[in-house]
C-alpha cells in the first residue's frame, strides 16, 4: 500500500513537471513556428491576424544566375601597372554574397527584350515609338573608317549564327533598363508560378489582350494598379473564397532586382579566389581569372590553347588559319572557354563588361570598406493627395542622352520615383542628401582648388570640368546638337561617366586582369563592350548546407 502511493506521488509529479516544461516550452516560443514568440498568438491563423511564410528556407537562385558566396579580398591591382593609371590602389573590401550571370546577356536574350517592347509598345504608335527605339542596341559600332565590317553591322545582333554571342553596341542606360525589364518578368513568372497570377496571364498582356502590363514595384505597393486594373479578375489559385489574395515581400516569392553589378562585387567575382583558399588564407596571388600568370592551357588536354579571347598581338585577333590560339576573331560564343571557380564564364576577354559605379580614380575605403559603390542616388516612392503611391497609368518620361538618343525612363504602370528629402535626412549621420555621386570626391590635395571649375550659376563646387555638349529640340522636334568648344576642359570624368571591366577581343592581355579598370560615358556604345547582370542574396551568407564551426557540425 505504501510504495503503491508513492509511486502514484512520483507519478503525479512528473506529469505535473512535465505539463510544466510544456507550458514553459510554448510560452517562451520554443514550439511551433506558427506561434509567435513575442506574443503567443497564432501565425498565419484561418482567422485572420498575422500571416508570413514561416516555411521559407532561403532565396531561390533566379534564371540565369550563379550564386557567389562573400567574403573579404584585397580590390585593386597587386602587380604591374605599366599603364600608369593609378586608379586602383590596393584596398581590402568584404562583399556580401549575391549573384551573378554565368554568362553576359547574348543577342538571343536582348531580342526577347526588344520582342516584348515591340508587341507592348508597339513602335508604329507614334506615342510609343521611342521605347522601342530607344532600347536598340548601336549596330554602327561594327563600322571603321578603314576596315570591312558591314557583315556584323547587318547580322550581328539578329542573324541565328550570332545567338549565343554576348550583345554589344548597348550603352549603359541600355544595359541598367533591360535589368528592370527582366527584373519584372521573372517575377511575374514567379507570382504564376505559385498561384497569385491566373496561368498564361504574362502572354495575355504581352499580346494586348489584357490593358496594361506588370510591373514589380507597383504590384507591391497598389497592386490594384496592376495589368490596368485588371488584377482582380487575374488572380490564380491563391484567391480564397472569391477576395483576391495579393503576394508581399514577406511572401518570400517576390525576387530582388536584377542590375548591374557593383565594380567590387565584379572584381570580387572575376578573381574567382575560391579556389585558392587554404587554412583561412590565400595561396599566392592571382593574375587572371584562373590559377597562373600566363593566359594558355598548361594542363595534358588542350595545353597551349589561350584560355580567352583576346588580341594577341597587332593584327592578331585570332591566330593562324587552321590552328586559331583562341578560336575567335571577334566575340565569341558564350561558355566556350572554361568557366572560373565561382562558375562564371568569360570574366576575361569575350568582351569588357559595364558595371554600376560611377568612374573616380581614387577608392575612398576610409569611408566603406563593406560593399564599396560610387553611385548611389536615393529615391523614394512619390505620394499622391491620396496618401497613395503614384502610378504613371498612362505618362512615358523620356531622356534625351547627350548623343541624340531618346529613351524612356518611366514607361505606364510604374511606380513614380523621386529623390529623398529632408523627410530622410534631417539628422542623419550616414547620409545627408540623393544625390552621392560625389562624395568625399577624391584627395584633399586634388579638391583644394575644386572651386576653380564651378560655373557662376551653379553653387556646389566641381573637382572635374568635363566636356558639357548639349541636345536641345526646335519646335519641330529636330535636334539641336551644341558641342562644348571650350579650352579650358581638362577631364572626361564627371557624374554620367562609368566604368567598365576586363578585357575584350580587341584588347592585349593586360587587360584581362580582373583589377583593371576603365571608364566611358554612360550614353556611349561600342563593338566590345557588353554586360551581365546581378542580384543581391538576401539572407543567409552562405548556402544551406553542413558546415564545421569549432570541430562541431553545425546545420547552417
Amino acid at each position: 500500500m505504501k510504495h503503491t502511493r508513492i509511486s502514484a506521488f512520483l507519478s503525479a509529479i512528473l506529469v505535473a513537471g512535465s505539463f510544466g516544461l510544456q507550458s514553459c516550452k510554448n510560452s517562451s516560443g520554443g514550439g511551433s513556428k506558427n506561434v509567435s514568440r513575442a506574443t503567443g498568438w497564432k501565425i498565419n491563423a484561418k482567422e485572420g491576424g498575422f500571416q508570413y511564410n514561416t516555411e521559407f528556407k532561403e532565396q531561390e537562385t533566379a534564371p540565369g544566375l550563379v550564386f557567389v558566396e562573400g567574403g573579404t579580398f584585397t580590390k585593386g591591382k597587386l602587380q604591374d601597372d605599366v599603364m600608369h593609371d593609378w586608379n586602383n590602389t590596393p584596398t581590402t573590401q568584404h562583399v556580401q554574397s549575391f549573384y551573378m550571370d554565368e554568362t553576359e546577356v547574348t543577342n538571343v536574350m536582348y531580342l526577347e527584350y526588344l520582342d516584348y517592347l515591340k508587341s507592348v509598345y508597339p513602335p508604329e504608335n507614334p506615342q510609343y515609338t521611342n521605347i522601342y527605339v530607344g532600347a536598340l542596341p548601336d549596330t554602327l559600332v561594327w563600322r571603321n573608317r578603314l576596315g570591312f565590317n558591314e557583315t556584323m553591322t547587318n547580322n550581328y545582333l539578329r542573324h541565328p549564327a550570332y545567338a549565343e554571342y554576348p550583345v554589344v553596341g548597348v550603352n549603359w542606360v541600355q544595359a541598367v533598363q533591360f535589368a528592370e525589364w527582366r527584373t519584372d518578368r521573372v517575377n511575374e513568372a514567379m507570382l504564376e508560378r505559385e498561384g497569385y497570377l491566373a496561368d498564361e496571364v504574362k502572354y495575355r498582356a504581352m499580346n494586348g489582350e489584357i490593358g496594361g502590363t506588370f510591373s514589380t514595384e507597383a504590384y507591391l505597393n497598389r497592386p490594384e494598379s496592376v495589368y490596368g486594373g485588371q488584377i482582380d479578375s487575374l488572380v490564380g489559385k491563391a484567391q480564397k473564397d472569391s477576395v483576391p489574395v495579393f503576394a508581399t515581400r514577406s511572401s518570400g516569392i517576390i525576387m530582388p532586382e536584377y542590375r548591374l553589378p557593383t565594380e567590387t562585387e565584379w572584381e570580387y567575382a572575376a578573381q574567382a579566389l575560391a579556389g585558392s583558399r587554404e587554412y583561412n588564407n590565400y595561396r599566392g596571388r592571382k593574375k587572371y581569372p584562373w590559377e597562373g600568370d600566363y593566359t594558355r592551357n598548361g594542363q595534358r588536354v588542350g595545353r597551349g590553347d589561350q584560355l580567352a579571347n583576346f588580341k594577341q598581338g597587332k593584327g592578331d585577333y585570332g591566330g593562324i588559319a587552321g590552328w586559331s590560339d583562341d578560336g575567335a576573331d571577334i566575340t565569341a560564343p558564350v561558355k566556350s572557354y572554361k568557366p572560373n571557380d565561382h562558375g562564371l564564364y568569360d570574366m576575361a576577354g569575350n568582351v569588357a563588361e559595364w558595371v554600376a559605379d560611377v568612374y573616380r580614380p581614387i577608392v575612398d575605403d576610409e569611408i566603406s570598406d563593406f560593399n564599396y559603390f560610387r553611385g548611389n542616388v536615393f529615391m523614394k516612392k512619390a505620394i499622391g493627395e491620396d496618401g497613395k503611391v503614384v502610378v504613371l497609368r498612362d505618362s512615358i518620361k523620356y531622356d534625351t542622352l547627350p548623343t541624340g538618343k531618346v529613351v524612356a525612363t518611366n514607361l505606364p504602370g510604374e511606380i513614380k520615383m523621386v529623390p529623398v528629402d529632408e523627410e530622410e535626412t534631417y539628422l542623419r549621420t550616414n547620409f545627408s542628401k540623393s544625390d552621392n555621386r560625389g562624395y568625399r570626391d577624391g584627395d584633399a590635395s586634388s579638391s583644394r582648388f575644386a572651386s576653380y571649375f564651378a560655373d557662376e550659376e551653379e553653387e556646389t563646387p566641381k573637382m572635374y570640368n568635363a566636356p558639357a555638349h548639349k541636345v536641345e529640340r526646335d519646335s519641330a522636334g529636330n535636334l539641336i546638337r551644341q558641342y562644348d568648344e571650350s579650352n579650358s576642359r581638362t577631364s572626361l570624368i564627371n557624374d554620367e561617366v562609368r566604368v567598365f571591366k576586363g578585357g575584350s577581343w580587341r584588347d592585349r592581355a593586360y587587360w584581362l586582369d580582373p583589377a583593371q579598370r576603365r571608364y566611358l560615358p554612360q550614353y556611349m556604345a561600342t563593338d566590345y563592350l557588353g554586360f551581365r547582370c546581378a542580384m543581391s542574396r538576401v539572407g543567409s551568407k552562405s548556402k544551406l548546407k553542413n558546415k564545421t564551426v569549432r570541430g562541431k557540425k553545425v546545420r547552417k
